[in-house]
């Protein structure tokens, strides 16, 4: 019975199936964790990840993104030679997952990008009991303490009634955020429509099709200004200071991200209302999901790995930092 830690080496490459997690270059066969660049790329071999992950690499990189796409449930174990691995719910976005890698009686978890809220756009976190940890640490500082995002929502609606004369244009990503935003507007009993960046419109409509309820969504360049006057837009970050933005009755520019807690980054950005909506676990939740999880090995990967690293350390675990380059922890798909 091999130690845990013989198990996945620190590039996150199951050895005994030479099968990697998340590869930052093109491998023959890949587990991919979930649909963000940073970690779905294309051009492997072979892919497997759940059927939402699947649909959206191909929505981005096109059908033939990968040599062979196998498409598994959350919970259904797939036997590969003596190694058995299983995708649990991660939570992040729609589709991702965490996985479970057993062999000999060792359990081994990768979680990817993950959080513990629910969110109605993703499918909910499941606890998975492991010897060796491999979390993420996007928010890996006590500093991060996320308030709940129907608060944020809240703000944003005081914010649209004491201005209802302007635009409220909210910059989010395109994968998982935008369609946060949307379902949490809804939930907060928000029922006109919601007009969209362009870049938005086909996510957005792949997970309509794929049963998530988001709504009256309009194309915002389809609009009049009149229409889009107490109006919400949502549109990449990029967007809101560029040539597109300008013919939005002036727009009141917010922001959606785990960032904007960081009151100087919601200042470069020029964000007059910054919401702190995200949608990986923040301190609190990192350090209750690596002790609910019983691991008494914890690797820590893209983010804040020392603070992390040290905590564990502190609190009698043996905690390694594995220092991945190519992981994002504050771009594009936050």
């Amino acid at each position: 019975m091999p130690p845990a830690s013989q198990i996945l080496d620190r590039n996150l490459h199951i050895r005994r199936i030479d099968t990697y997690v998340d590869p930052v270059a093109p491998r023959e066969r890949a587990i991919i964790t979930h649909g963000h660049a940073d970690h779905a790329r294309p051009g492997h071999g072979k892919v497997l990840a759940t059927a939402d992950t699947i649909a959206i690499m191909q929505a981005r990189y096109g059908d033939d993104c990968a040599g062979a796409f196998q498409a598994v449930d959350y919970g259904e174990p797939i036997r590969i030679e003596d190694v058995t691995v299983t995708l649990y719910p991660a939570g992040h976005i729609l589709g991702s997952a965490q996985l479970l890698i057993e062999i000999g009686g060792q359990r081994v978890v990768v979680t990817g990008d993950y959080k513990r809220l629910p969110d109605k756009t993703a499918q909910a976190f499941e606890l998975v009991p492991c010897d060796l940890l491999v979390t993420e640490a996007t928010f890996a500082l006590p500093v991060f303490q996320h308030p709940h995002p129907a608060d944020e929502i809240t703000r944003l609606l005081a914010s649209m009634r004491d201005h209802p004369e302007r635009a409220h244009l909210i910059g989010a990503y395109a994968l998982g955020k935008a369609q946060r935003v949307i379902s949490l507007l809804r939930e907060a009993g928000y029922d006109r429509p919601i007009y969209l960046h362009g870049a938005m419109l086909r996510l957005c409509a792949l997970y309509q099709e794929r049963g998530i309820a988001l709504g009256d969504l309009r194309h915002a360049t389809e609009a009049s200004k009149a229409d889009l006057a107490g109006a919400v837009v949502i549109a990449p970050p990029s967007a809101l200071k560029d040539r597109w933005s300008r013919r939005l009755p002036d727009p009141v520019l917010a922001m959606a991200s785990g960032w904007m807690s960081v009151k100087q980054r919601a200042r470069q950005r020029g964000v007059e209302l910054p919401l702190v909506i995200s949608d990986h676990v923040d301190w609190p939740e990192l350090l209750e999901t690596i002790a609910d999880t019983g691991a008494q090995t914890v690797w820590v990967t893209h983010g804040r790995e020392d603070a992390l690293v040290y905590q564990c350390r502190k609190n009698g675990l043996v905690a390694e930092p594995l220092n991945i380059q190519g992981y994002e922890d504050e771009g594009e798909e936050e």
